[in-house]
Parts: structure tokens; sequence; C-alpha cells
């Protein structure tokens, strides 16, 4: 069977390796997530109908809140440069119910692509649409000279002798008008020297742009909305443009120009097409929350009547379905759905069986550590330790945290962790803050040059948050 080889350096072990900057520990998730993304890239490798027979493995994560699940799925798609979106399940309703129908979010996932494929577009066109903003500037700052309107030569025949008569006369009219065109291209040239110059950045210009405000929205029937039909899309065609004159700076009128011409070199077909095909290949979905749609032991009652109907609603969509979008047709096929949910009160084998088995990865995430939250504190690119570093510099001192104060914090909050809810690594931020409440506060009148956080001021500042149970049941 022939295959094309692999042009792509992603390999799982660099995947790992890009994860490892954001996300502490998880090692179990993050080999999961590699795999099933380079298993992507292979099957677009092989022959159409091998890789059309081969499904996406979609995964299910299963731990508390807080320990990376999210953020390792963000990161994936970041990585890739692929549409992703995040839904909570406890946004949709089975179909009858008053809510959202859960094919919005392949809709959601399509208009995140056509955003992404308008900005490479507009990145691409941007040197002709200066060229156009600069034309159209030159008109603002420099109209052109209306043509004089010539005599139909039918009259010429009734007046031959005026005609000879008067033919020195035109000939001289023709000299002045080739003068005048030459002073006006001399003129207009200059004029474009200067602005790119940047010479005329503050003068004040008129310009003659698309009025946003008159483009009011026509609503159509309940419901049109999600068939993905835009009435005002529809009537775009058939309604007049309305434009506005503006008063505004040359530089700024650069801007707004240059925008609107490349708006319109923009092949809105091509785009569309591009769209919906790394929607269909590339797009991933994080269906976060979705052990909220869980019955416990099967029970469907009271406010719980429509939560199976949501999940027997979800299987069509991730077994791969078509969906209707205002851009065409999108295939969920090959859409990668990774799964998460805490899993606290109910348990993965609550789930319908249909909706378990097109989910056949299975990772559990582990509760954070001490040593995890001293690592997440210090170690990821822009870390908690050093963006409040960098806050505290914009005052003109140095905030110095010592290895032995960051673990200290790490403990305390590990600790409120195990006594109270689980709310991993999220616990941190409200640490931190208790922490240098005192410290943002007066460091404007201070300025100190350098303060030094050490273990001793953690504990004073944190003890009695983390043994006060009266004062935790209002901070997390």
């Amino acid at each position: 069977m022939p295959t094309n080889k692999i042009k792509s350096d992603l390999t799982p072990s660099r995947i790992i390796e890009y994860l490892d900057r954001y996300i502490v520990g998880q090692d179990k998730a993050k080999r999961a997530v590699a795999i099933a993304l380079r298993n992507r890239i292979r099957r677009r490798a092989l022959p159409p109908e091998v890789s059309h027979e081969i499904m996406p493995k979609n995964i299910l994560m299963v731990g508390p809140t807080g320990v990376g699940k999210t953020e390792i799925a963000r990161r994936l798609a970041t990585l890739t440069n692929a549409p992703f979106i995040k839904v909570e399940a406890t946004k949709f309703t089975e179909i009858g119910y008053v809510g959202r129908d859960v094919e919005t979010m392949i809709r959601d996932l399509t208009e995140f692509a056509v955003s992404m494929v308008r900005k490479k577009m507009l990145a691409t066109v941007q040197v002709k649409a200066h060229e156009r903003a600069e034309k159209r500037l030159l008109d603002a700052l420099y109209p052109k000279r209306s043509k004089k309107v010539s005599v139909p030569d039918f009259v010429k025949l009734f007046s031959s002798e005026r005609d000879n008569d008067n033919e020195f006369q035109n000939d001289g009219e023709k000299l002045d008008q080739s003068d005048e065109n030459k002073h006006d291209d001399n003129t207009r040239h200059r004029l474009l020297e200067m602005l790119r110059a940047g010479k005329l950045d503050n003068r004040d210009v008129e310009i003659e742009i698309a009025d946003t405000a008159a483009m009011t929205p026509i609503f159509g029937t309940p419901g049109m909305d999600i068939m993905g039909i835009n009435i005002t899309e529809m009537l775009g065609g058939m309604l007049p443009k309305r434009t506005k004159k503006r008063s505004m700076k040359v530089s700024e009128a650069m801007k707004i120009l240059q925008q609107e011409e490349a708006e319109k070199l923009i092949d809105t077909d091509a785009m569309s097409k591009e769209a919906l095909e790394i929607t269909q290949e590339e797009g991933i979905v994080f269906l976060d929350e979705i052990d909220k749609v869980v019955v416990k032991n099967g029970s469907s009652h009271g406010p719980d009547v429509s939560r199976e109907g949501v999940q027997r609603d979800l299987l069509p969509i991730v077994e791969g379905t078509s969906v209707q979008t205002r851009y065409g047709t999108v295939k969920t096929d090959h859409i990668l759905f990774i799964a998460a949910g805490a899993f606290s009160g109910v348990k993965p084998s609550d789930l319908i069986p249909e909706l378990q088995g097109r989910f056949p990865i299975r990772v559990e995430l582990e509760p954070l550590s001490s040593e995890n939250l001293q690592q997440i504190l210090t170690e990821p690119e822009n870390s908690l330790v050093s963006q409040y570093k960098a806050l505290i510099s914009t005052e003109g001192t140095e905030l110095n945290f010592t290895d032995e104060a960051t673990a200290e914090i790490a403990k305390l909050a590990h600790k409120m962790n195990s006594e109270m809810e689980d709310i991993g690594a999220r616990r941190l931020h409200t640490m931190m803050e208790q922490l240098l409440e005192e410290i943002s506060f007066s460091v404007c009148d201070t300025k100190p040059e350098k303060i030094d956080i050490t273990p001793e001021m953690v504990r004073e500042k944190l003890s009695g948050l983390v043994e006060n149970r009266d004062l935790r049941r209002y901070l997390l």
C-alpha cells in the first residue's frame, strides 16, 4: 500500500516536551494526547481510501478541577495551530428543551476556523491593501480634476467654419490641460513621498468609509440561527451599501482604509472552503464538565430528566455526522473530541454505554502534590511568581521569592486542598493574593528597592487563612 512519508517533526516526544513548558506532571495525559495528535498526522499521510476509515481515538480525562485538563487541550491546539473550542456540557439540553443544541459546538468551531483563515489571508494581502489605501488617501488629500466634457462630433458638423476659427484655441486648451495633468501628477507624487515618510501623519483628512452602524441585523424566525442561516448575509447583496464621511488624522485613516481594502481582497469562497477543511481534519473540541450530564445509577427524574438526552444527542456528533453551518456542511468524523470531568459523585461507567465506546482512551489525572504546586509556582513559562514579580517591578521594586518561601506556599495550599474542596492549582491564586495584599497596596508609597518573601512572612500572612475554618468558608 503506497503511503507518503511524514514530513512533520512534531513527534510525540517533542509534543510532550512542549507541554512540559506549561503543565506540571500529568505524564499519562500528556502521553495520550501526544499519541492522538501524531496519529492524526500519520492518517493524513495515508491514501484517501485508507485515511477515510481511520477514526480519531477520542480521549476522556478524569481528575479533580485545577490539575491541567483544560490547559493540556488548549496548549495542544496552540501547538498545532488547529481550530479549538472549549465548551461545557452543562450548556446543552436535549432536543425539545429550552437551551443550546449540541450541534452549535460544531458551528462555533467552524467560526473559529474561519477567523483563523481570515487572519492568515489578511496577512498575505497587506502589501496590496496598503497600496490601495495610499491611493484613496491621495484622492482625499488632493482630489483629481474633473474632466471637461467634450463637444460631440455631430454638433461640429453644423458649424465647420466655426471649428476652423477655433482650431488654434482648441490646441491651446489641450496644451494647458496637458500641463495641468503634469502638475497634478507631480503634486500627487510629492504628497505620496511625504505620506510614506510620515510627514502627513498629523494632518486632518476627510475620508469616506463604510457605515457599520447602518448594517442593522435582521432577525428571522426563531431557530434559523440553529440551521446556520443568516438573514442579514442573505440580503447583503440586495441592500445598498452605505458610507459616511469622517474627519481624522492621516495615520488613523491609513489603518482604517488598509483594513477595508484588505477585506475586499479576500476571496470569501476560498476562505470558507479552507476553513471547512481544517475544521473537519484538524478541529479539536474540548467537552468539559461531562460528568454533570451523567445520571447516578441510571435514575432520571426531576431536573435530571434531560441529562441522558444530552448524552444521546452527543452520540452522532462524536461518532460522525454532517452539521449544517453558514459556510457549508461540516463532517465531524475526524474531529478530535477530548472530554473531561471530575467524576466525584458519579463514575465514568455511569455514562450511557454508547457514549463510553466513543471515548476509548481513558486517562486519570492525579491530584497535585505539594511538590507539584511548588513547581507550578516557579517552573512554567509565565509562572505565578514571575507574573507577580513583573507586576511589582512596574513600581520600581524588585520582588524576590526564596525557594523555602515557595515551598511553604505550596505546602499550605496542599493542606487547604486536602482539608477542603480540592481545586488544584487554582488555590495558589488565592494564596498569592492574600500573601501580597499589603505589598501591592503600599509599594506605590514606600517604593523600596527590594522585598524578600521569606517562609516566616508566608506563615505570618497565610497561617490565619489556613487555620481559621470560619474564614475559609468565604475564601477559596
